[in-house]
């Protein structure tokens, strides 16, 4: 595949999937979980990021291909633990692709034309990708400028048309325990996965040794310190009971003010937000399904390349037409917490099979892969039973199905 991204399409793109959808819908069930210590959770979910970020860049420095952590458990610790890792992503993020297309379609369409909205914009955006990836980092550009605008604006209009109660950032006499705590960082974790779709790029990045670690520090530590900025403004301004009982927190914060004139332009932007975090995840998904492919792991054909785009047509084709049928027929309020599980099982193999890497590859210490393993560990099991139960059964569905297919072999 052809090497088009530099440093700052790879932030872009990394920044358009991980300021999506999420910071205008997460903060609300993660402070029903963890009330006043939201950023507390906010923390845990934030150094998790950073430990599997740098577990990531490594590798990618390393077998800078695409495939992101499904390769690299292939080649550090198996086969079958590149498979698990590449499952547990493809299964995970298509569901998260039908909740951010649905979430598109609640800003946007008028009751009864949600589902029709979300086709439409999956549609729409799987033809983008088609197109090529430099397309995808060109339209992801303008979706996270908009989406920072938009940003922008509701903090500016939340604070300046309220009287914000500082008092809110506290911790609160009535801590939700480790528990609460580590299942707000779990759902937090929904909105940070995205740097991974840097990784998966690897292949259509240009200097991938220098260029993946930094790109994915770097939309790490913007991404960080938005949520933060976000997190804090929401607290002051609702307080965490308030926050809690939202289903638009960004724009509820907007519309308690003198400003609730700004309210629309919010809600564009978590239009867009939702349509930024699809195209990249879209892009990610499709890139992985190429790597499973070519090992084997997915149906051959779908490892097909473009001889004009250049990319992954044939899985990003099957890809959008899974997605559209889960948009039409299944309801994906529990999308969160079972895409959540997906991608911290994608990251805890990222973390071991960083940890079996030696020099000259080597860039970070083995605690950081150590801290992040135990990490995803613990954010997965804290999640709601019903999406671990869904991931788990999911991931045994997947490896039976493997086991049966005798795909055990390298590629």
């Amino acid at each position: 595949m052809a090497r088009r991204l530099g440093t700052v399409d790879a932030v872009v793109i990394g920044l358009g999937s991980m300021i999506g959808a999420g910071v205008f819908v997460a903060f609300a069930p993660a402070a029903r979980a963890a009330g006043t210590w939201l950023l507390v959770g906010l923390a845990v979910a934030a150094t998790v990021a950073y430990a599997n970020a740098t577990a990531s860049a490594q590798l990618a420095s390393q077998y800078p291909t695409s495939g992101g952590t499904y390769v690299y458990g292939r080649e550090q610790l198996g086969p079958w633990w590149g498979f698990v890792a590449g499952w547990g992503f493809v299964i995970g993020k298509t569901a998260s692709c039908a909740a951010m297309a649905l979430a598109f379609g609640a800003y946007v369409a008028p009751p009864g034309w949600e589902r029709a909205a979300a086709v439409v914009a999956v549609l729409a955006l799987a033809a983008t990708s088609y197109r090529g990836v430099t397309r995808t980092a060109r339209l992801t550009r303008i979706v996270v400028t908009v989406v920072l605008l938009a940003l922008t604006v509701a903090v500016v209009t939340s604070l300046a048309g309220t009287t914000p109660t500082w008092s809110n950032l506290t911790l609160g006499d009535e801590a939700p325990g480790a528990y609460g705590v580590l299942q707000a960082a779990g759902l937090l974790f929904f909105a940070f996965a995205g740097y991974a779709r840097i990784a998966t790029l690897g292949e259509e990045v240009r200097e991938p040794g220098r260029t993946i670690p930094r790109a994915i520090q770097l939309a790490l530590g913007i991404t960080v310190a938005l949520y933060a900025v976000v997190a804090a403004t929401l607290l002051a301004v609702l307080g965490s009971e308030g926050l809690a009982d939202q289903v638009d927190p960004v724009a509820a914060a907007v519309e308690s003010g003198t400003y609730a004139w700004a309210s629309p332009v919010v809600r564009l932007g978590g239009a867009a937000a939702t349509l930024g975090a699809l195209l990249a995840l879209m892009a990610g998904i499709g890139r992985t399904t190429l790597a499973m492919a070519r090992a084997g792991d997915l149906p051959r054909w779908l490892a097909a390349v473009h001889p004009r785009y250049r990319v992954p047509h044939r899985a990003e084709v099957v890809l959008a037409g899974v997605v559209c049928v889960i948009v039409l027929t299944v309801d994906l309020r529990g999308a969160i917490g079972f895409s959540s599980f997906g991608v911290l099982v994608y990251y805890l193999v990222a973390n071991l099979a960083a940890a079996r890497q030696r020099s000259p590859y080597r860039r970070f210490p083995r605690a950081l892969q150590a801290l992040g393993a135990a990490g995803c560990t613990a954010l997965a099991l804290t999640l709601p039973l019903t999406s671990v139960l869904a991931g788990v059964g999911v991931l045994a569905c997947g490896a039976l199905l493997r086991g049966a297919r005798g795909r055990g072999r390298r590629p």
